[in-house]
């Protein structure tokens, strides 16, 4: 169900590009925007590992530095049927953890100094099944894909905007649809990317709890994150916020609005869904 409902807010995504370029130049200028997005977005992703890991201030742990983490996180990634990722600790007392890599092959997680001093093992490796559940259903390519179509209705609708300013009009142009496609058009594609980005966070949430066998070791470590959370939360840095979205549960203290714009969906309904399929086993 969470892959359709990604597969569907895509689809949409990709409808909102279509319409949006053929304003612009037709398929012709739908084409160049999509093109270098996608240079920008595939640069991202090939290095998004290494990126994210120094934004985070992670560093890369042997077995031998600890032989206890190092050995819950291969069985995690036996359970997986996927290799061992390299490991890092982020030194940083509010508990949180997150998985990135490309591919299973090229997977990294990370976990915070302080997420382990307020889960349990068993929670933890709830916590890594989630991770690691990240990574086999790919959503670090799925990230980039969204970002790439994203990327280009915000660069399309600069490209209308600036025109418009600086004696670029095209009196054929309907202004209705301008203005659409220059306020509407990039602030639905944020929701619908921020939107996927809810739906992967609960599709991982399915698959961790599947692979560990124990969705309520998940559902208790979400509830003691919220609140670890709360107590502590970590400092919004622009390095920090540019990895935000890739930890378990949202960094930052703050609601209202912001819900509306995370990417992360409320945890008191991720914590519902883990503990209905408890009851189902």
């Amino acid at each position: 169900m969470q892959t359709l409902k990604t597969t569907v807010l895509l689809a949409t995504l990709t409808g909102i590009l279509v319409a949006v370029g053929g304003l612009v130049g037709g398929v012709g200028g739908m084409a160049i925007f999509l093109v270098f997005a996608g240079i920008m977005n595939f640069v991202a992703y090939w290095f998004s590992d290494k990126l994210a890991l120094r934004m985070a201030g992670a560093q890369e742990i042997t077995r031998e530095q600890d032989p206890h983490l190092w050995n819950m996180v291969e069985e995690v990634a036996q359970l997986s049927k996927m290799p061992m990722p390299r490991l890092y600790v982020i030194h940083n007392e509010s508990p949180n953890a997150f998985a990135t890599g490309r591919n299973p092959k090229n997977a990294a997680v990370a976990v915070t100094t302080g997420i382990r001093r307020l889960l349990t093992d068993r929670e933890l490796r709830g916590v890594l099944g989630h991770e690691m559940g990240h990574v086999k259903n790919r959503d670090i390519l799925t990230s980039s894909i969204v970002a790439t179509i994203a990327g280009a209705i915000q660069m399309i609708a600069q490209v209308i905007m600036f025109s418009s300013l600086f004696g670029g009009r095209d009196d054929n142009r309907n202004p209705l649809l301008m203005l659409v496609a220059v306020l509407i058009a990039p602030i639905a594609a944020t929701l619908i990317q921020l939107g996927i980005s809810r739906q992967r966070e609960y599709a991982a949430d399915k698959t961790g709890a599947e692979v560990t066998h124990d969705p309520e070791a998940l559902a208790s470590a979400l509830e003691k994150l919220q609140r670890g959370v709360e107590y502590r939360p970590m400092q919004e840095t622009p390095a920090q916020e540019a990895v935000s979205a890739l930890y378990i549960v949202k960094p930052f203290a703050g609601g209202g609005m912001a819900k509306l714009f995370s990417t992360h969906p409320p945890l008191e309904e991720r914590i519902r869904r883990l503990r209905n399929m408890s009851v189902g086993r």
